[in-house]
């Protein structure tokens, strides 16, 4: 039989009325409020067997005592553990060992790529292909050379730091000085970029090149190839720090440049320095 208007059936109404219009009183399904009632149980069992609930200076520890700070420590220190073993060979053991070591090599390479992006690409970039000022260690020009030790040293000691035994070179401020009027750092700076080609005034270079002989070849060479034993650059290729046109050329001869490396003996453990002079020495400008 067909309901008539207003009739509610078994499920009675709330007494809510609006425009003739009834709200049913109808029960929620059995499934769903027995899921409900197993909900609210379970959460009262949680709050029991687990932490739970905030104290003034603590908090409720449960009846398990479980707790994930203590579990996130101990995995870190079973992780530091495992570390420990592969650090104290790299630790005590020389370059050319770990480099030979295929099973510490890729430690010490996973370990030096995680200090460069903390430490070093700040300057040298993410990638290490460098910046104004800051050299390219991807490519093979190094001022006081590629090879695994002098990266290892120049880490360890820096550059122009205060360190008793930091890479240190000087070059001077000719123009600032007076050493040499501005004419003649033209002339200089005509002739150092002859030495790749790219000069623009072959009479000037010409003029320079004497100039250069009696004031820079003593440090880069007369032909100008550099010396890394003095962390004299090269200045016959076409790899610049600070770039190579003629009125930056112009302005480091005049005012000299004096960039820093920081000695990051004391700042990062041994076995971390060595990882990073592997890392580095693997990137593709090793000597």
């Amino acid at each position: 039989m067909a309901k008539k208007d207003g009739d509610t059936g078994d499920a009675g109404t709330t007494g809510h009325e609006w425009d003739g219009i009834q709200e049913l009183n109808k029960p929620l399904p059995k499934w769903w409020l027995y899921t409900f009632y197993a909900c609210i149980i379970w959460a009262i069992g949680y709050w029991i067997v687990y932490p739970a609930w905030p104290l003034v200076s603590s908090y409720s520890k449960g009846v398990l005592g479980y707790s994930q700070r203590e579990k996130v420590s101990e995995d870190l220190e079973a992780a530091q553990a495992d570390k420990s073993t592969f650090r104290d060979k790299i630790a005590s053991a020389d370059l050319a060992t770990i480099q030979a070591d295929p099973e510490l090599l890729n430690f010490a390479m996973a370990g030096g790529a995680a200090a460069f992006g903390d430490n070093c690409a700040p300057c040298h970039g993410r990638g290490a292909q460098g910046a104004f000022g800051y050299p390219n260690l991807r490519d093979d020009v190094w001022l006081w050379g590629g090879s695994l030790d002098a990266i290892h040293q120049t880490i360890s000691h820096g550059i122009r730091a205060e360190d008793p035994t930091t890479r240190n070179s000087q070059m001077p401020a000719f123009g600032k000085l007076g050493m040499l009027k501005p004419d003649q750092v033209s002339d200089v700076a005509e002739y150092v970029l002859s030495l790749s080609g790219n000069a623009g005034d072959d009479a000037a270079a010409k003029r320079g090149q004497v100039i250069f002989a009696a004031n820079c070849a003593m440090c880069h060479g007369a032909e100008g190839k550099g010396n890394q034993a003095l962390g004299a650059p090269n200045l016959s290729d076409e790899l610049w720090l600070y770039g190579g046109d003629k009125a930056t050329v112009v302005e480091t001869i005049t005012n000299s440049r004096g960039g820093m490396m920081p000695a990051w003996t004391g700042r990062l453990d041994p076995a971390t320095i060595k990882e990073l002079a592997i890392y580095v020495h693997s990137l593709g400008g090793g000597q």
